[in-house]
Formats: structure tokens, sequence, C-alpha cells
């Protein structure tokens, strides 16, 4: 029996892939080059997956520090292309709003900055802080306005500590996950981590977004690709735990240096841990070592090109430049040598899936799995 069943249906005279993924991780195939490679699978991805998560925006300190300010992006750029704007209320709480006015769909706010409300510079229309409809000239004579629907569109805000996440249709609770993490990294005082704008990066990596997750999620390729960070980690150590919608690759060390210092009651007390890895689906890692923290996000820009964003969050310089997150740009540097490999590699009419290290590929085989899910959802 063929391990990745196929269903035909019509849509745009084109047939629809559904992808399976064994549970059991010792008879299951990954997923094949195909989901790699279509254009509709692509597609999906931006309804079926980043539509239906939740997403890392930046931290407070630096995006939105004021009361009575906003501040204006877009998410994923180039796939989900949605404008938000965060703003500070006069209250100091943190909401995200819909960046369309619900007049013409003008952008409201271009510039961050410190706002008494949110006029939209087409036709005046006027929201408050909350994003709730204030005003609009020449509306008089409309009748049942203003609605439900001329307030702007408000999306869920999470956050760990001042790193905030923003939920646009979410089918989990990022909650739960931040639960979890607090579980191993709530001793550290991540309040007080700086962003370090000389050591946050944008890396342009010519191949398919999930391939770079894929390398990501294990630790297996380490002794071959990674010389230097090899030398920093105990191989055999390496631990990666999975839980729903996340998992955690733990580094261990020989070495009693440039480990953390962690309480007694903590669940890895009186190991030398050199660095947490923790993924969350399904493209942001938040990568914790003694010196701080670095944030990666995946964002996908076309089938076989993805932009990847490192944002360092340092809070002890003088362990900077040490172990396991000494030489980032380095190790990404080869992760993108690797993965641009796979990208050509997966082209080939000759590859369609492999098989998953019971031991080393417990991570990319629950990636798989969720893609799967979703993508058919």
């Amino acid at each position: 029996m063929l391990e990745y069943p196929f269903i035909f249906g019509l849509k745009e005279n084109k047939e629809m892939e559904k992808y399976y993924v064994n549970p059991n991780i010792e008879e299951a195939k990954t997923l094949p080059s195909s989901f790699y490679k279509s254009s509709e699978t692509f597609s999906n991805v931006k309804d079926n997956i980043f539509l239906k998560c939740w997403h890392f925006v930046g931290d407070e300190n630096s995006l939105i520090p004021l009361t009575k300010s906003a501040y204006p992006f877009i998410l994923l750029d180039n796939l989900v292309s949605e404008p938000l704007v965060l703003v500070r209320n006069d209250k100091d709480e943190i909401k995200c709003f819909s960046n369309v006015c619900t007049h013409r769909g003008n952008i409201v706010i271009n510039d961050p900055g410190k706002y008494r409300n949110l006029m939209c510079g087409y036709h005046g229309r006027k929201f408050d802080l909350n994003g709730k409809f204030m005003f609009m000239p020449e509306f008089q004579d409309v009748k049942d306005f203003p609605t439900a629907c001329d307030h702007l569109h408000e999306f869920r805000i999470e956050n760990l500590g001042p790193f905030l996440f923003v939920g646009i249709n979410p089918k989990f609770e990022i909650t739960d996950t931040i639960k979890i993490m607090n579980e191993r990294i709530s001793f550290l005082p991540i309040d007080q981590f700086k962003l370090d704008k000389n050591k946050s990066k944008n890396y342009l990596v010519n191949s398919n977004w999930a391939l770079y997750c894929d390398n990501y999620l294990e630790g297996f390729h380490i002794p071959f690709v990674h010389d230097d960070l090899n030398d920093v980690l105990d191989y055999g150590e390496y631990e990666t735990i999975v839980y729903d919608k996340m998992n955690l690759q733990i580094g261990y060390t020989d070495s009693s240096k440039e480990v953390f210092d962690l309480p007694k009651d903590h669940p890895d007390y009186g190991k030398n841990v050199a660095a947490y890895y923790y993924w969350i689906f399904p493209n942001f890692m938040f990568n914790f070592y003694p010196w701080g923290l670095s944030v990666n996000i995946v964002k996908p820009i076309s089938i076989n090109q993805t932009k990847v964003s490192f944002r360092s969050y340092v809070y002890d310089e003088s362990k900077l430049n040490k172990g396991a997150g000494a030489i980032l740009d380095k190790v990404e540097k080869e992760d993108e040598f690797v993965v641009e490999g796979v990208q050509k590699g997966i082209s080939s009419s000759f590859y369609k899936s492999g098989r998953f290290s019971p031991t080393r590929e417990k991570g990319v085989h629950h990636f798989h799995r969720l893609l799967a899910e979703y993508i058919n959802s």
C-alpha cells in the first residue's frame, strides 16, 4: 500500500495532492519532494498554515515603548502581506489592529510614532487607540452607520516577557507553548534583554522555507556540517523533546564553562546546558544562550527562496563570542550551504522521499506531520 495517498479533485483544472506522514517514526517516510516543488502547495501554505498560526512581531521595548503610540508593519511581506499596526493606548495596553481603513482600504498609519488617534490620510476617517470608529466627514446622511464593521479589526496579542506574538486566526493557543517554555527559561531575566541591532541580520536563502526548518529541527548534521559547534556540544547527549506545536532541542556540553547557571528547582539542574533551542510551529525559533537570545524568523518568499531574520537580544555581554552561541553567522552560512544543496537535490526526477532516524530526527518527523495536517485541512 502506498504511504502517500493521492486524492484528486478539480481546482482550476489542477490535481490536488494530499500528504500523509505515518505517526510511527520507525515506519514513516518524509514528505515527498513534490511538497517543496508544488506551486499549489506553496499557495496553500499561506491559507492553511500561516493564516492559522501565531507570529513573532518583536519586543515591545524597541517597537512601541511609549504610551499613545503606534507601530505599523507588514506581516510576512511577499506571502501573507498583511498590513498591521501595534498600538499602545492611553491605558498602556498593547493592541494589534488591521492597518487598513474600513472606508476605502487605504493604509491608516504609515510611520511609527506618537498618536492621539488613528486617522486615515485619504478621507479623514478617525479611529481611537482601541481601534473604534470615531469620526468620518461627509457621512451625516449615511443610514445605519457606523456599525461594528467600521471599527478596525483587532488581532490577538500574547507575550513572553517583552516579546510579542500576534495571532491572525490561530488554530492553537500559544499560551500553552509559552507555559512550557517557562518551565525551563523563567529563571532568565528576559525583561532585561536588549536588542542588539549590530548583531541582528537578514539572510537570503535559495531554498524552500520548510527545508530550512527541516535542517534546524535536528542536530544530526552537526558533526558533519558545524565543526566549531560540534567542538562545543556533546553530540551523544544532544536531546530533542517534542511538544504539541513546538519542540525543544537541548545542547549539552562537557565543559562547565559557558553554560547556564541553573537554579536548584530547574528540571536540568546539575547538567551543563550550553543552549536551549525552541522551535514554534511553523516558522520561528527562540535560541537561548548564556549571553541572551537569538530569535530566528523564517519568511517564505517563493517556492525556492526564503528570508531568514536573526534578532539578537543580549543581557550578559561578557559571555558573547563564547560557547554554543559564539559564531552564529558562521553556523548560519554553513546551514545555508547544506540547505541550498538539498534544494538542488530534490529537483531530481529520481528522489521522492526518505526515511527518518528515530533517534535523531524526531523534530523533523513532528514538523512533517504538522505540515501534512495543516495543508490537508
